[in-house]
Protein backbone atom coordinates (compact mmCIF):
# COMPACT_ATOMS: atom_id res chain seq x y z
CA UNK A 1 0.00 0.00 0.00
CA UNK A 2 1.66 3.39 -0.86
CA UNK A 3 1.90 5.91 1.54
CA UNK A 4 0.12 8.64 2.18
CA UNK A 5 2.38 12.24 0.89
CA UNK A 6 3.08 14.16 4.48
CA UNK A 7 3.61 17.80 3.97
CA UNK A 8 7.38 16.73 4.70
CA UNK A 9 7.99 14.35 2.12
CA UNK A 10 6.07 17.16 -0.73
CA UNK A 11 9.03 19.97 0.58
CA UNK A 12 11.35 17.14 -0.44
CA UNK A 13 10.73 16.47 -3.34
CA UNK A 14 9.87 20.25 -4.60
CA UNK A 15 13.54 20.87 -3.05
CA UNK A 16 14.94 18.00 -5.06
CA UNK A 17 13.04 19.40 -8.25
CA UNK A 18 14.50 22.95 -7.62
CA UNK A 19 17.79 21.80 -7.52
CA UNK A 20 17.42 20.05 -10.95
CA UNK A 21 16.21 22.92 -12.34
CA UNK A 22 18.97 25.44 -10.96
CA UNK A 23 21.38 23.11 -12.40
CA UNK A 24 20.14 22.79 -15.69
CA UNK A 25 19.92 26.96 -15.58
CA UNK A 26 23.75 26.92 -14.46
CA UNK A 27 24.21 24.45 -17.34
CA UNK A 28 22.19 26.40 -19.67
CA UNK A 29 24.16 29.78 -18.91
CA UNK A 30 27.44 27.65 -19.68
CA UNK A 31 26.42 26.38 -22.85
CA UNK A 32 25.44 29.85 -23.87
CA UNK A 33 28.76 31.39 -23.44
CA UNK A 34 30.42 28.71 -24.49
CA UNK A 35 28.68 28.53 -28.33
CA UNK A 36 29.14 32.94 -28.02
CA UNK A 37 33.16 32.55 -27.43
CA UNK A 38 32.95 29.49 -30.42
CA UNK A 39 31.01 31.80 -32.41
CA UNK A 40 33.50 34.48 -31.44
CA UNK A 41 36.66 32.39 -32.96
CA UNK A 42 35.25 33.50 -36.26
CA UNK A 43 36.17 36.79 -35.94
CA UNK A 44 40.07 36.21 -36.11
CA UNK A 45 39.33 33.84 -38.58
CA UNK A 46 37.76 36.42 -40.65
CA UNK A 47 40.55 39.33 -39.66
CA UNK A 48 43.42 36.18 -40.77
CA UNK A 49 41.88 36.14 -44.83
CA UNK A 50 40.59 39.91 -44.22
CA UNK A 51 43.89 40.51 -43.64
CA UNK A 52 46.04 38.14 -46.13
CA UNK A 53 44.11 39.46 -48.62
CA UNK A 54 44.26 43.27 -47.78
CA UNK A 55 48.09 42.45 -48.36
CA UNK A 56 50.22 42.53 -51.39
CA UNK A 57 51.19 38.40 -51.92
CA UNK A 58 54.57 38.85 -50.63
CA UNK A 59 53.42 39.83 -47.16
CA UNK A 60 50.20 37.33 -47.11
CA UNK A 61 51.59 34.61 -44.81
CA UNK A 62 52.99 37.46 -42.53
CA UNK A 63 49.38 39.25 -42.23
CA UNK A 64 48.13 35.62 -41.65
CA UNK A 65 50.37 34.03 -39.10
CA UNK A 66 50.14 37.50 -37.15
CA UNK A 67 46.59 36.83 -36.40
CA UNK A 68 47.06 33.25 -35.11
CA UNK A 69 50.02 34.59 -32.77
CA UNK A 70 47.59 37.15 -31.26
CA UNK A 71 45.27 34.48 -30.30
CA UNK A 72 48.40 32.09 -28.76
CA UNK A 73 49.94 34.89 -27.03
CA UNK A 74 46.83 36.62 -25.59
CA UNK A 75 44.91 33.48 -24.37
CA UNK A 76 48.25 32.44 -21.98
CA UNK A 77 48.49 36.32 -20.71
CA UNK A 78 45.07 37.17 -20.19
CA UNK A 79 45.15 33.74 -17.86
CA UNK A 80 48.29 35.24 -15.91
CA UNK A 81 47.17 38.40 -15.26
CA UNK A 82 44.34 39.63 -18.07
CA UNK A 83 41.53 38.51 -15.77
CA UNK A 84 43.38 39.53 -12.69
CA UNK A 85 43.28 43.57 -13.85
CA UNK A 86 39.79 43.56 -14.62
CA UNK A 87 38.77 41.80 -11.21
CA UNK A 88 41.12 43.65 -9.04
CA UNK A 89 41.04 47.60 -10.42
CA UNK A 90 37.40 48.84 -11.20
CA UNK A 91 38.32 51.66 -8.83
CA UNK A 92 41.44 53.32 -10.68
CA UNK A 93 45.14 52.14 -10.80
CA UNK A 94 45.29 50.83 -7.24
CA UNK A 95 43.93 47.21 -6.92
CA UNK A 96 41.82 46.01 -4.61
CA UNK A 97 41.82 42.32 -3.55
CA UNK A 98 41.06 39.75 -6.56
CA UNK A 99 43.36 36.83 -5.57
CA UNK A 100 40.24 34.34 -6.73
CA UNK A 101 41.67 35.47 -10.38
CA UNK A 102 44.75 34.84 -9.92
CA UNK A 103 46.20 31.93 -12.03
CA UNK A 104 47.04 29.56 -9.42
CA UNK A 105 43.19 30.03 -7.29
CA UNK A 106 40.97 26.99 -7.42
CA UNK A 107 38.44 29.08 -9.52
CA UNK A 108 40.97 29.34 -12.45
CA UNK A 109 40.77 25.48 -13.23
CA UNK A 110 38.46 22.50 -13.68
CA UNK A 111 36.04 22.72 -10.85
CA UNK A 112 32.61 20.88 -11.15
CA UNK A 113 30.98 23.28 -8.28
CA UNK A 114 31.84 26.65 -10.64
CA UNK A 115 29.95 26.69 -13.89
CA UNK A 116 30.81 30.13 -14.48
CA UNK A 117 34.36 31.27 -14.22
CA UNK A 118 36.09 29.75 -16.76
CA UNK A 119 33.67 30.38 -19.31
CA UNK A 120 33.92 34.33 -18.63
CA UNK A 121 36.90 34.17 -18.57
CA UNK A 122 37.14 32.78 -21.79
CA UNK A 123 35.08 35.30 -23.30
CA UNK A 124 36.77 37.83 -22.01
CA UNK A 125 39.81 36.51 -23.39
CA UNK A 126 38.74 36.28 -27.26
CA UNK A 127 37.28 40.16 -26.33
CA UNK A 128 41.05 40.51 -25.82
CA UNK A 129 42.02 38.86 -29.20
CA UNK A 130 39.64 40.90 -30.95
CA UNK A 131 41.65 43.92 -29.87
CA UNK A 132 45.12 42.50 -31.39
CA UNK A 133 43.17 41.42 -34.26
CA UNK A 134 42.38 45.33 -34.76
CA UNK A 135 45.96 46.37 -34.40
CA UNK A 136 46.99 43.40 -36.62
CA UNK A 137 45.66 44.88 -40.11
CA UNK A 138 46.78 48.29 -39.91
CA UNK A 139 50.44 47.73 -39.53
CA UNK A 140 50.75 45.13 -42.03
CA UNK A 141 53.62 44.97 -44.63
CA UNK A 142 56.47 46.31 -42.29
CA UNK A 143 55.85 45.70 -38.18
CA UNK A 144 58.15 42.84 -37.42
CA UNK A 145 56.37 39.88 -36.25
CA UNK A 146 58.01 39.86 -33.09
CA UNK A 147 56.96 43.76 -32.12
CA UNK A 148 53.60 43.11 -33.28
CA UNK A 149 53.42 40.35 -30.33
CA UNK A 150 54.68 42.48 -27.51
CA UNK A 151 52.32 45.20 -28.65
CA UNK A 152 49.43 42.92 -28.88
CA UNK A 153 50.13 41.57 -25.12
CA UNK A 154 50.42 45.26 -23.79
CA UNK A 155 46.98 45.71 -25.65
CA UNK A 156 45.18 42.70 -25.60
CA UNK A 157 46.13 41.74 -21.91
CA UNK A 158 46.54 44.87 -20.29
CA UNK A 159 45.05 48.35 -21.38
CA UNK A 160 41.80 46.72 -23.15
CA UNK A 161 40.23 45.15 -19.73
CA UNK A 162 41.88 48.03 -17.75
CA UNK A 163 39.16 50.00 -19.84
CA UNK A 164 36.84 47.14 -19.00
CA UNK A 165 37.46 47.35 -15.72
CA UNK A 166 36.89 50.77 -15.40
CA UNK A 167 33.06 50.76 -17.51
CA UNK A 168 32.19 47.16 -17.57
CA UNK A 169 33.03 45.79 -14.01
CA UNK A 170 29.75 46.14 -11.70
CA UNK A 171 32.18 48.48 -9.31
CA UNK A 172 33.71 49.96 -12.33
CA UNK A 173 34.36 54.12 -10.98
CA UNK A 174 33.02 55.39 -14.30
CA UNK A 175 29.60 53.15 -14.13
CA UNK A 176 29.82 54.42 -10.78
CA UNK A 177 30.69 57.55 -10.59
CA UNK A 178 29.28 59.00 -14.38
CA UNK A 179 26.42 55.78 -15.16
CA UNK A 180 28.64 55.20 -18.36
CA UNK A 181 27.28 53.05 -20.92
CA UNK A 182 28.79 50.77 -23.24
CA UNK A 183 26.69 47.70 -23.39
CA UNK A 184 28.57 46.17 -26.84
CA UNK A 185 31.95 47.69 -26.25
CA UNK A 186 32.31 50.66 -28.61
CA UNK A 187 34.73 52.46 -26.09
CA UNK A 188 36.50 49.40 -24.12
CA UNK A 189 37.17 47.34 -27.13
CA UNK A 190 36.92 49.43 -30.25
CA UNK A 191 37.96 53.20 -29.09
CA UNK A 192 40.94 51.45 -26.91
CA UNK A 193 42.23 49.34 -29.48
CA UNK A 194 41.89 52.14 -32.40
CA UNK A 195 43.46 54.61 -30.56
CA UNK A 196 46.39 52.08 -29.52
CA UNK A 197 46.94 51.51 -33.36
CA UNK A 198 46.99 54.92 -33.92
CA UNK A 199 49.35 55.31 -31.38
CA UNK A 200 51.47 52.73 -32.68
CA UNK A 201 51.09 54.07 -36.61
CA UNK A 202 52.75 57.18 -35.05
CA UNK A 203 55.98 55.71 -34.71
CA UNK A 204 55.92 52.67 -37.13
CA UNK A 205 55.76 55.07 -40.15
CA UNK A 206 53.94 54.72 -43.36
CA UNK A 207 54.78 51.83 -45.94
CA UNK A 208 57.54 52.33 -48.12
CA UNK A 209 55.77 54.16 -51.97
CA UNK A 210 52.57 55.02 -49.77
CA UNK A 211 53.78 58.62 -50.00
CA UNK A 212 54.91 60.17 -53.05
CA UNK A 213 56.39 63.49 -52.74
CA UNK A 214 54.15 64.00 -49.83
CA UNK A 215 50.52 62.72 -52.16
CA UNK A 216 49.18 59.07 -50.92
CA UNK A 217 48.85 56.44 -52.92
CA UNK A 218 46.83 53.32 -53.25
CA UNK A 219 48.65 49.98 -52.14
CA UNK A 220 46.07 47.40 -53.99
CA UNK A 221 45.03 44.44 -51.77
CA UNK A 222 46.34 41.52 -53.37
CA UNK A 223 43.26 39.82 -53.50
CA UNK A 224 40.02 41.96 -52.76
CA UNK A 225 37.61 38.65 -52.76
CA UNK A 226 39.65 37.13 -49.96
CA UNK A 227 39.09 40.90 -47.87
CA UNK A 228 35.28 41.01 -48.52
CA UNK A 229 34.95 36.98 -47.37
CA UNK A 230 37.09 37.95 -44.22
CA UNK A 231 34.82 41.00 -43.32
CA UNK A 232 31.83 38.98 -44.17
CA UNK A 233 33.07 36.26 -41.64
CA UNK A 234 33.91 38.82 -39.38
CA UNK A 235 30.72 40.14 -38.95
CA UNK A 236 29.42 36.28 -38.41
CA UNK A 237 31.81 36.41 -35.42
CA UNK A 238 30.36 39.32 -34.19
CA UNK A 239 26.87 37.80 -32.98
CA UNK A 240 29.29 36.18 -30.57
CA UNK A 241 31.11 38.70 -29.29
CA UNK A 242 27.66 40.69 -28.74
CA UNK A 243 25.85 37.66 -27.24
CA UNK A 244 29.16 37.69 -24.80
CA UNK A 245 27.76 41.09 -23.77
CA UNK A 246 24.48 40.30 -22.62
CA UNK A 247 23.93 38.33 -19.24
CA UNK A 248 21.91 34.86 -19.13
CA UNK A 249 20.60 35.05 -15.96
CA UNK A 250 18.78 32.33 -13.86
CA UNK A 251 15.12 32.19 -12.07
CA UNK A 252 12.92 34.46 -12.58
CA UNK A 253 15.63 37.70 -14.08
CA UNK A 254 15.84 36.74 -17.21
CA UNK A 255 18.41 38.76 -19.60
CA UNK A 256 19.59 41.82 -18.06
CA UNK A 257 22.76 43.65 -19.79
CA UNK A 258 25.95 44.07 -17.76
CA UNK A 259 24.77 47.28 -15.45
CA UNK A 260 22.31 45.39 -14.65
CA UNK A 261 19.19 46.94 -16.45
CA UNK A 262 16.16 44.30 -18.50
CA UNK A 263 17.35 43.67 -21.96
CA UNK A 264 16.64 40.95 -24.85
CA UNK A 265 18.30 39.41 -27.69
CA UNK A 266 15.49 40.88 -29.95
CA UNK A 267 16.32 44.31 -28.87
CA UNK A 268 20.17 43.08 -30.01
CA UNK A 269 18.45 41.65 -33.19
CA UNK A 270 17.06 44.85 -34.48
CA UNK A 271 19.37 47.27 -34.13
CA UNK A 272 22.93 44.86 -34.97
CA UNK A 273 20.94 44.37 -37.97
CA UNK A 274 19.38 47.68 -38.76
CA UNK A 275 23.60 49.23 -37.89
CA UNK A 276 25.09 46.48 -40.47
CA UNK A 277 22.65 48.04 -42.87
CA UNK A 278 22.99 51.15 -42.56
CA UNK A 279 27.18 51.51 -42.48
CA UNK A 280 27.53 49.38 -45.66
CA UNK A 281 25.05 51.76 -46.87
CA UNK A 282 27.06 54.76 -46.14
CA UNK A 283 30.37 53.70 -46.97
CA UNK A 284 28.57 53.00 -49.96
CA UNK A 285 27.74 56.41 -50.55
CA UNK A 286 30.94 57.87 -49.47
CA UNK A 287 33.55 56.11 -51.54
CA UNK A 288 31.60 53.31 -54.34
CA UNK A 289 34.60 50.78 -53.02
CA UNK A 290 34.37 47.38 -52.63
CA UNK A 291 36.65 47.45 -49.50
CA UNK A 292 34.71 50.58 -47.63
CA UNK A 293 31.66 49.03 -48.50
CA UNK A 294 32.41 45.84 -46.77
CA UNK A 295 33.69 47.62 -43.66
CA UNK A 296 30.84 49.76 -43.41
CA UNK A 297 29.18 46.62 -42.13
CA UNK A 298 32.05 46.86 -39.00
CA UNK A 299 31.36 50.21 -39.02
CA UNK A 300 27.42 50.41 -38.42
CA UNK A 301 27.49 47.59 -35.70
CA UNK A 302 30.21 49.30 -33.82
CA UNK A 303 28.63 52.88 -34.12
CA UNK A 304 25.39 51.70 -32.28
CA UNK A 305 26.83 48.69 -30.28
CA UNK A 306 27.15 51.06 -27.00
CA UNK A 307 23.69 51.62 -26.74
CA UNK A 308 22.11 48.48 -28.26
CA UNK A 309 19.33 47.93 -25.33
CA UNK A 310 18.71 51.33 -25.44
CA UNK A 311 18.55 52.41 -29.55
CA UNK A 312 15.00 52.56 -31.94
CA UNK A 313 15.71 50.35 -35.20
CA UNK A 314 15.30 53.35 -37.02
CA UNK A 315 17.61 55.44 -35.36
CA UNK A 316 20.26 53.01 -35.13
CA UNK A 317 20.02 53.29 -38.69
CA UNK A 318 20.32 56.40 -39.17
CA UNK A 319 23.11 56.71 -36.98
CA UNK A 320 24.75 53.78 -38.46
CA UNK A 321 24.67 55.18 -41.98
CA UNK A 322 25.57 58.76 -40.92
CA UNK A 323 28.80 57.07 -39.24
CA UNK A 324 29.73 55.36 -42.56
CA UNK A 325 30.20 58.71 -43.75
CA UNK A 326 32.11 60.14 -41.20
CA UNK A 327 34.54 56.74 -40.89
CA UNK A 328 35.71 57.40 -44.31
CA UNK A 329 35.99 60.85 -43.85
CA UNK A 330 38.25 60.00 -40.69
CA UNK A 331 40.48 57.82 -42.49
CA UNK A 332 41.18 60.54 -45.28
CA UNK A 333 41.84 62.94 -42.37
CA UNK A 334 44.52 60.88 -40.89
CA UNK A 335 45.98 59.76 -44.44
CA UNK A 336 46.09 63.69 -45.37
CA UNK A 337 48.55 63.62 -42.53
CA UNK A 338 50.87 61.13 -42.99
CA UNK A 339 49.30 58.17 -41.21
CA UNK A 340 49.24 55.13 -43.28
CA UNK A 341 46.21 52.44 -41.28
CA UNK A 342 46.63 49.93 -44.55
CA UNK A 343 42.62 48.97 -43.52
CA UNK A 344 40.83 51.70 -41.73
CA UNK A 345 40.82 50.67 -38.48
CA UNK A 346 41.70 54.03 -36.40
CA UNK A 347 38.38 55.08 -38.14
CA UNK A 348 36.31 51.79 -38.32
CA UNK A 349 37.05 51.26 -34.37
CA UNK A 350 38.96 54.01 -32.82
CA UNK A 351 37.14 56.87 -34.39
CA UNK A 352 34.03 55.23 -34.67
CA UNK A 353 34.08 53.94 -31.16
CA UNK A 354 34.36 56.81 -29.59
CA UNK A 355 31.26 58.61 -31.47
CA UNK A 356 29.40 55.85 -30.43
CA UNK A 357 29.98 56.06 -26.38
CA UNK A 358 29.41 60.23 -27.08
CA UNK A 359 25.98 59.39 -29.13
CA UNK A 360 24.46 57.53 -25.94
CA UNK A 361 25.02 60.65 -24.04
CA UNK A 362 22.97 62.32 -26.68
CA UNK A 363 20.32 60.11 -27.44
CA UNK A 364 19.82 58.51 -23.95
CA UNK A 365 20.61 61.37 -21.93
CA UNK A 366 17.89 60.79 -18.69
CA UNK A 367 18.20 57.02 -18.51
CA UNK A 368 18.25 55.84 -15.32
CA UNK A 369 20.51 53.00 -14.27
CA UNK A 370 19.69 50.40 -11.78
CA UNK A 371 19.58 51.01 -8.09
CA UNK A 372 21.49 54.16 -7.04
CA UNK A 373 24.14 54.10 -10.16
CA UNK A 374 23.84 57.41 -11.84
CA UNK A 375 21.82 57.78 -15.08
CA UNK A 376 23.03 58.10 -18.17
CA UNK A 377 24.09 61.53 -19.22
CA UNK A 378 26.23 63.54 -21.90
CA UNK A 379 29.08 64.73 -19.48
CA UNK A 380 29.31 60.49 -18.05
CA UNK A 381 29.52 59.23 -21.64
CA UNK A 382 32.07 61.79 -23.30
CA UNK A 383 33.86 61.65 -20.14
CA UNK A 384 34.25 57.78 -20.70
CA UNK A 385 35.08 58.28 -24.55
CA UNK A 386 37.93 60.75 -23.48
CA UNK A 387 39.24 58.05 -21.06
CA UNK A 388 38.94 55.51 -23.52
CA UNK A 389 41.21 57.32 -26.17
CA UNK A 390 43.81 58.23 -23.10
CA UNK A 391 44.16 54.37 -22.18
CA UNK A 392 44.56 53.10 -26.08
CA UNK A 393 46.40 56.23 -27.43
CA UNK A 394 49.09 55.99 -24.48
CA UNK A 395 50.42 52.68 -23.54
CA UNK A 396 50.39 52.03 -27.76
CA UNK A 397 52.20 55.29 -28.39
CA UNK A 398 54.68 54.57 -25.09
CA UNK A 399 55.64 51.16 -25.95
CA UNK A 400 56.22 51.37 -29.85
CA UNK A 401 58.24 54.51 -29.36
CA UNK A 402 60.50 51.91 -27.07
CA UNK A 403 60.47 49.16 -29.39
CA UNK A 404 61.25 52.02 -32.54
CA UNK A 405 64.39 53.25 -30.55
CA UNK A 406 65.60 49.73 -29.67
CA UNK A 407 65.54 49.67 -33.24
CA UNK A 408 62.82 46.79 -32.98
CA UNK A 409 59.41 48.00 -34.57
CA UNK A 410 59.81 47.81 -37.81
CA UNK A 411 61.66 44.96 -40.43
CA UNK A 412 65.03 47.01 -42.57
CA UNK A 413 64.07 48.44 -45.77
CA UNK A 414 65.26 45.56 -47.43
CA UNK A 415 63.58 42.76 -46.18
CA UNK A 416 60.27 45.09 -47.26
CA UNK A 417 61.51 45.42 -50.54
CA UNK A 418 61.94 41.45 -50.87
CA UNK A 419 58.16 40.64 -48.47
CA UNK A 420 58.13 39.56 -45.10
CA UNK A 421 57.34 36.72 -45.61
CA UNK A 422 60.29 35.46 -47.27
CA UNK A 423 62.25 37.12 -44.93
CA UNK A 424 60.38 36.84 -41.57
CA UNK A 425 59.07 33.56 -41.89
CA UNK A 426 60.92 31.94 -45.15
CA UNK A 427 57.55 31.08 -46.83
CA UNK A 428 55.94 31.85 -50.16
CA UNK A 429 52.15 32.37 -49.99
CA UNK A 430 51.85 31.11 -53.97
CA UNK A 431 55.22 29.39 -54.78
CA UNK A 432 53.63 27.34 -57.90
CA UNK A 433 52.64 31.46 -59.19
CA UNK A 434 56.32 31.47 -60.82
CA UNK A 435 57.00 27.59 -61.49
CA UNK A 436 56.44 26.02 -64.30
CA UNK A 437 54.86 22.54 -64.47
CA UNK A 438 58.31 21.22 -65.68
CA UNK A 439 58.89 18.77 -63.30
CA UNK A 440 57.22 15.54 -62.52
CA UNK A 441 55.03 15.20 -59.44
CA UNK A 442 55.77 12.54 -56.94
CA UNK A 443 52.16 12.56 -56.03
CA UNK A 444 50.52 9.87 -58.41
CA UNK A 445 47.63 10.78 -60.53
CA UNK A 446 45.28 8.57 -59.94
CA UNK A 447 42.97 9.72 -63.40
CA UNK A 448 46.17 9.10 -65.70
CA UNK A 449 46.52 6.94 -68.13
CA UNK A 450 49.60 4.77 -67.13
CA UNK A 451 51.33 4.89 -71.06
CA UNK A 452 52.72 8.20 -71.81
CA UNK A 453 50.75 10.39 -74.04
CA UNK A 454 51.77 11.58 -77.81
CA UNK A 455 54.69 9.32 -78.05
Amino acid sequence: MDETPTLQSLQAALDAQQAVFEMHQSMNVEVFYWWCTAIMIMIHAGFLAYEMGASRSKNALAAGIKNILALAVIIPTFYLFGWWIYNAMPNGLIPIDASFALPWSQSMGPDVQDMGSGIFWAAFALFGATTGSILSGAVIERIRVSSFLILTIVLGSGAWILAGAWGWHPDGWLLTKMGYHDLGASGVVHAVAGFFTLGVLMNLGARKGKFINGVAQTIAPHSLPMTLIGLMMIIFGFFGFLGGCIIFNGGETGWTTIYGNPTNLSAFAFNTLMGFAGGIIGCYVATRDPFWTMSGGLVGIISVAAGLDLYDPALAFIIATCMGLLAVWFAKFLENRGIDDAVGAVAVHGFTGFVAVVLVGVFAGGTPNVGDLPAISFVGQLTGAVVMVLLGFIPGYAVSAALKAANMLRVPEKAEVIGIDEVELIAKPYPESSTPASVPSEVPNKLANTEPQGV
